[in-house]
């Protein structure tokens, strides 16, 4: 999903929260069933302007499962209403998940990440970047980490994950993913995808993801 210049992925057991009047678009890779649920954008449980992947722990994804078999105009004194009351509780609850890719709104180096995600070269450096886009290493660094939030070493790391997790829900194996993109093992590999999605990448497949906005 991309929005406002951004890329993010929710595995199963994660959500993508899109406040109300943001564009955006959605890609599913694999055997994928979500749930969207519409809320008001001053309801109390609202998440903001702010775009995210959080956590879905069992109870938010029973009340979003819920919530999608609720009328629009129900009842908020019966049992619907509190299905909708005890969701608008849990949701500020909910972790964000690390599962972004902000990208930089200066066109060229924003290109030029695009390019990366499209086919990744793992093992590009600052010079390199800098050199084709005509910048010197200080001022590549300096606008990257201002437009982005990231140094180009860790904004590298997530779009590195961004692209293998497609891959894994379409039964790639580990190891190749890993060595395509840079790493020196699959341990390292499987180091990172868990301090970052929680479980490791043998364990992670095509299964259901859940939306919210």
């Amino acid at each position: 999903m991309s929005a406002r210049l951004r890329a993010w992925v929710a595995p199963p057991e994660r959500a993508v929260w899109t406040p109300g009047g943001c564009l955006h678009s959605i890609r599913m890779v694999g055997a994928v069933s979500t749930r969207s649920v519409l809320i008001e954008p001053d309801a109390a449980g609202s998440l903001g302007a702010v775009n995210r992947v959080i956590q879905v722990s069992p109870l938010l994804r029973s009340l979003l499962e819920a919530a999608c078999d609720v009328d629009p105009e129900y009842d908020v004194d019966g049992r619907d209403g509190m299905v909708m009351a005890l969701l608008l509780a849990e949701l500020p609850r909910a972790p964000t998940v690390p599962l972004a890719v902000p990208f930089p709104y200066t066109p060229e180096i924003a290109r030029k990440c695009q390019r990366f995600l499209e086919q990744p070269t793992p093992h590009d450096t600052i010079d390199q970047w800098s050199e084709e886009l005509g910048m010197g290493r200080r001022a590549f660094t300096r606008a990257f980490r201002r437009e982005t939030g990231l140094s180009f070493g860790a904004w590298r790391q997530q779009a590195c994950l961004l692209v293998a997790l497609p891959r894994l829900a379409a039964g790639e194996a580990v190891t190749t993913i890993a060595l395509d993109l840079g790493y020196d093992s699959p341990a390292a590999f499987t180091t990172m995808f868990k301090r970052l999605v929680g479980v490791a990448p043998s364990r992670y497949g095509s299964g259901r993801a859940t939306t919210g906005n």
